[in-house]
């Protein structure tokens, strides 16, 4: 039984990278918000009592779901109000995420602004490329090189087999690698 001091830590833990994976999902910050807070809130009240090593896989499986009502409420609502301009969905108005921050450290205090700089376009074009991915691919690529989960973890939160996991990784991977080495960017 995880404590609820245990809980707290694993959802402190996990809040930038969930909201990281749903804003690659949505491609909508509010709305990413609003689906790792509902995911957290899932978590506390129906699994609250589940040990602490369960935690993880529980939250992404309940991540994914909670990201998958969304498009399907979006679908829903897209297609009642199609025809009504007023209650469209909301654009893609070029949200400003900034990816180096996940990755700043006291290593990089010592480097010049153009090598900052660099770095910061780096991951931008490496944003918008896994953003590119199709869903799958993208939910794939996120769990097991963002979210660290092995292959077998990575199956149970996506609901499909394992190697329907490894071929996803490898295509997302593949299409990453093209894209990448066509913009000069080598690993």
């Amino acid at each position: 039984m995880a404590t609820e001091q245990e809980l707290s830590d694993f959802l402190k833990g996990v809040e930038k990278r969930a909201f990281k994976r749903s804003l690659y999902h949505v491609r909508n910050e509010e709305a990413a918000l609003d689906i790792v807070q509902d995911s957290m809130l899932k978590l506390a009240e129906h699994y609250g009592d589940k040990p602490a090593a369960e935690l993880p896989m529980l939250y992404q499986r309940i991540l994914s779901n909670c990201t998958l009502d969304w498009f399907r409420r979006q679908k829903t609502r897209n297609a009642l109000f199609s025809s009504m301009s007023d209650f469209e969905g909301p654009g893609d108005d070029g949200m400003d995420f900034d990816l180096l921050e996940a990755y700043e450290s006291d290593d990089h205090q010592a480097e010049s602004a153009e090598d900052l700089t660099r770095r910061k376009q780096i991951f931008h074009e490496i944003e918008a490329e896994i953003a590119e991915l199709p869903p799958r691919q993208r939910e794939a690529f996120l769990m097991r090189y963002w979210e660290e989960m092995d292959v077998a973890e990575t199956a149970v939160a996506m609901g499909c087999s394992e190697g329907s996991v490894k071929t996803h990784c490898f295509r997302a991977i593949q299409t990453l690698s093209k894209a990448l080495k066509a913009k000069g960017i080598e690993p």
